[in-house]
């Protein structure tokens, strides 16, 4: 992990991504109107217009640390699948995974930020995407809806997260899986929320086999701030 931390290559997104990477593709938490029970990571959170947090989720300093691209290949042939984006947000990643033939559930509970991607699909004429609107504490999918479901810097923003992961346990079919990417817990990292609200991967792997997960692929040399969790 320490040789893919080159702090030195990517200190100037701490001033422009460090507060959207705080907010998170799940801005969504600043609008459930009081009705879940407190979580110091999204107190923390600033509020930030969505026009300001598309600015930041969309912009090429957080394509360098994201590498969206080795993502991609490593999320494999994803063509006719069904995929959940937990998060979407401006849909950085839903787009993607609708370019490479998934069918995408682009899930978010801020309504601004579906309104966005309403306009966005119609701009790129995008015909497998699915919005969907979620409450904060259910992922509202069917029973074995979903080949996969992908989590993208929200995990840490995730309340009572072995009962919400167990409703999307319920939610993927035999086959499916969970893919979590998450910021490392660790000291000298430029984007992400601070080091007390990001979680260990022992922490969210302990979590997940609560929430009825089994088997799991860690993968911490891909991205250079993130880590990889692929449950089963």
């Amino acid at each position: 992990m320490g040789t893919n931390m080159k702090q030195t290559k990517l200190m100037s997104l701490a001033i422009l991504l460090g507060m959207a990477t705080i907010n998170t593709v799940m801005a969504q938490e600043k609008k459930h109107n009081g009705k879940h029970g407190e979580n110091s990571a999204n107190e923390y959170m600033h509020h930030s217009s969505v026009d300001q947090l598309v600015k930041n989720f969309e912009s090429p300093e957080r394509d360098a640390y994201q590498q969206p691209d080795k993502v991609m290949e490593y999320l494999g042939d994803l063509k006719g699948k069904t995929v959940m984006d937990i998060g979407a947000g401006s849909g950085y990643f839903s787009v993607k995974l609708a370019d490479k033939g998934a069918n995408v559930i682009a899930a978010d509970v801020d309504d601004e930020f579906q309104q966005y991607l309403v306009q966005r699909i119609a701009n790129n004429n995008l015909k497998n995407i699915e919005l969907r609107k979620i409450p904060y504490d259910d992922p509202s999918l069917k029973a074995g809806e979903a080949d996969m479901v992908l989590i993208v810097n929200t995990y840490h923003h995730i309340e009572n997260r072995p009962d919400y992961f167990a409703k999307v346990n319920k939610g993927l079919t035999s086959q499916g899986e969970l893919v979590v990417i998450d910021f490392f817990k660790a000291d000298g990292i430029p984007v992400g929320p601070p080091i007390g609200h990001k979680l260990s991967i022992d922490q969210v792997v302990s979590e997940l086999k609560k929430a009825g997960f089994s088997s799991f692929e860690v993968v911490v040399d891909l991205l250079p701030y993130q880590y990889i969790i692929r449950a089963k």
